[in-house]
């Protein structure tokens, strides 16, 4: 694996994310005990990262092009209520099964889509070989939740 900044950089954010995410997690289920709502929460956690996101647009110079957003085929939209369905099963999943194992199932349910896609190669991406050595990546986060249960 090359160890450029190229890919350094990415691979930390990336890792820095994942993290965040772990912390989302607990903060939103938080949100949702207090406000007696696992639905209500999801809707204020992505309200507040709309906003977030609406500013760094505007700031960056990049709010001429959500116009665009109007002529792209429907489909491409789904990410957002992929997105929202995402954060609410998180926020719904946590006080009932802990971080560690919704994190993990989580990151098994990625993988599992993500070497699907990296066979496929949709929108555009390009495809990867699904190898042994990743399949057995993929196991062994299969079995991290397990034991995550016991």
């Amino acid at each position: 694996m090359p160890t450029s900044l190229v890919v350094l950089f990415p691979l930390t954010l990336i890792v820095v994310a994942g993290g965040l995410a772990a912390l989302q997690a607990p903060m939103n289920a938080a949100l949702g005990k207090a406000l007696g709502s696992p639905m209500a929460a999801a809707t204020v956690s992505f309200g507040v990262g709309f906003a977030f996101l609406l500013f760094l647009t505007m700031i960056t110079g990049d709010g001429r092009t959500l116009a665009r957003a109007g002529s792209v085929n429907f489909w491409l939209l789904l990410g957002g209520f992929l997105g929202a369905f995402y954060v609410w099963a998180i926020l719904w999943s946590v006080p009932t099964l802990g971080i560690v194992t919704v994190v993990s199932a989580m990151i098994l349910g990625q993988l599992v889509v993500a070497l699907t896609l990296d066979a496929w190669g949709p929108f555009g991406l390009p495809v990867h070989e699904v190898t042994p050595q990743r399949l057995i990546a993929v196991v062994l986060v299969g079995g991290g939740l397990v034991l995550s249960r016991l």
